[in-house]
């Protein structure tokens, strides 16, 4: 897996897909952008209601001390949104990897693998929908982590067990699904759980690193690539 992971990050630069880099990027940038003026529009307003709402209960008095405890709790919440962003890159990275799983992997393909029968294009709608279903989970599995990253990072190592997994599992599929029916291709996954999983371990470290994440879809989904290659191999 090593020399699959070395593979992947030397392909990342290079010309064929120079230009998917960029827009997978663009878009990753994009969505953190919408997704983080939504948040801090919303807590922007509920800090606002919560201090006129003291106010009107304590009287004027409470002015002062409504106002400072509303510019914490701003501070705290535009620090919350920073680490947020990238607790909420598996997310993203499962939406972004769904547009251009096919333009990576065709790439990968034809580079180290121009001997075999390449793979055809998966249905742009049913890539999104596994994407966005993942990104869904992720979401989920965020939500549910944020709360224990107080007791020593218990949470991060949930949510990085678990990213290691949903991202694993879309990538693969979608790689197997260039070659394979969906279902097929689901069950290639279910028999080879575990190596699919150490393999979803490489993308989880990949995706918990600020800005080289942004380059998550290429990485996964290369990598994914040659991973099913290995295993379709030893099953012929």
């Amino acid at each position: 897996m090593l020399d699959d992971a070395t593979k992947a990050i030397t392909q990342l630069f290079s010309p064929p897909l120079r230009a998917v880099l960029w827009k997978t990027i663009g878009l990753a940038l994009a969505l953190i952008v919408v997704v983080g003026i939504a948040v801090e529009r919303l807590i922007v307003h509920l800090v606002g209601a919560g201090s006129a709402s003291v106010e009107q209960t304590l009287g004027a008095q409470a002015h002062m001390p409504a106002n400072a405890l509303a510019w914490l709790l701003s501070i705290a919440a535009g620090l919350g949104i920073i680490v947020g962003s990238i607790m909420l890159m598996p997310a993203v990275t499962a939406i972004v990897g769904s547009f251009f799983a096919d333009q990576i992997g065709q790439q990968v393909e034809r580079e180290h693998y121009p001997a075999d029968p390449p793979g055809k294009a998966v249905p742009l709608w049913l890539a999104i929908w596994e994407g966005l279903k993942t990104a869904l989970l992720a979401l989920v599995i965020y939500l549910c982590a944020a709360p224990l990253l107080l007791f020593a990072g218990f949470g991060a190592v949930i949510f990085f067990l678990a990213t290691a997994y949903i991202l694993g599992r879309e990538y693969f599929e979608l790689a197997a699904m260039r070659l394979r029916p969906r279902a097929e291709a689901k069950a290639l996954r279910r028999r080879n759980a575990a190596v699919v999983y150490v393999g979803g371990l490489f993308i989880a470290a990949f995706v918990s690193i600020p800005i080289v994440n942004l380059a998550t879809p290429l990485f996964a989904m290369a990598f994914m690539v040659h991973l099913h290659k290995r295993l379709s191999r030893k099953i012929i």
